[in-house]
């Protein structure tokens, strides 16, 4: 038995990808694993914000060409970074456990978002982390920040913004979570719709990739971020708008999904929130995004539309 992953080549997508086939290769004795390093257009346009350059797919078409042309079998995503819709052939075939969900602020004097001087810059290539930045602290300044993990730490700690923030799971799952100055709590910063989750993607057809992989599958974390996802694809959005959404499960075995959702204009003068509880992920998902066009969320979403 053999799989063959497609990855990009960042420090990040690699250890991800790793720890899925040593994973799987500790579940399945005998299974050869082996990697495939895909560049993406997301890895090749590092000068310009991505809501400009189409947050949508750019960091996975190469990825799916590569299963699409039986190149790859299998290609690791950080969950938030695939679109919502899989293209026709292609399907999640497992989704492990979720890793951390929250934010993380990096400053090199120590400031936390409260002590953060007013006009401090703040480095975030998301417009969703930029809103509720500026939702909770008005008088600070925003600027793109583009790169692997590494270098946007690095532009951190070399002090070129007085604060950066970054997704909390690639920093642990790098062991670089030591640098972190303040993890931002829910409640300030609530996560891209499937943020700290992998999702590891294959074709519909390959029964035989299918069943390795179910070893990994997480039924909890895979309710959770179906529920955030449902709810982006019910506000039509892509990855570069600024919607954000965390589910979880409570209880067990009846398994209710908690979900709560948000959508901030880009000023972060304007936040919809909506919260709810749902047995059936895509109807939990699907019913909040509906509450939330009908507060707003729409006028919203169409003023980000005719700003690009």
């Amino acid at each position: 038995m053999k799989l063959t992953f497609a990855t990009r080549p960042s420090a990040l997508a690699r250890w991800q990808t790793q720890w899925v086939m040593a994973a799987l290769q500790a579940a399945h004795p005998g299974l050869v694993c082996e990697e495939k390093v895909i560049t993406t257009q997301g890895d090749r346009i590092l000068d310009k914000p991505l809501p400009e350059i189409g947050g949508k797919g750019l960091f996975t078409q190469e990825l799916e060409s590569a299963l699409f042309s039986g190149a790859a079998d299998c290609a690791v995503h950080s969950l938030k970074d695939l679109p919502v819709e899989n293209p026709a052939g292609l399907t999640i075939g497992c989704v492990p456990a979720r890793a951390e969900v929250r934010d993380a602020l990096i400053s090199k004097n120590g400031y936390t978002l409260e002590t953060l001087p007013p006009g401090a810059l703040v480095g975030t290539s998301s417009l969703r982390r930029a809103a509720q930045v500026l939702s909770a602290r008005p008088d600070l300044a925003i600027a793109s920040l583009r790169g692997n993990v590494d270098t946007r730490l690095r532009k951190a700690l070399e002090g070129q913004y007085d604060a950066v923030i970054l997704a909390g799971a690639g920093l642990t799952r790098l062991g670089l979570d030591s640098h972190v100055t303040q993890w931002l709590p829910l409640e300030v910063m609530l996560p891209a719709p499937g943020q700290g989750a992998l999702a590891v993607q294959c074709r519909i057809g390959d029964e035989e990739a299918l069943s390795l992989l179910s070893a990994l599958e997480d039924a909890p974390t895979r309710a959770a971020v179906s529920a955030e996802r449902q709810f982006l694809l019910g506000l039509g959005g892509g990855c570069a708008v600024p919607v954000a959404a965390y589910g979880s499960v409570i209880g067990d075995p009846s398994a209710v999904i908690s979900l709560t959702g948000l959508v901030a204009s880009t000023d972060g003068k304007r936040l919809v929130k909506v919260n709810g509880e749902g047995a059936d992920p895509v109807e939990l998902g699907k019913r909040l995004a509906q509450q939330a066009l009908s507060q707003g969320a729409g006028e919203i979403l169409q003023l980000l539309n005719t700003d690009y």
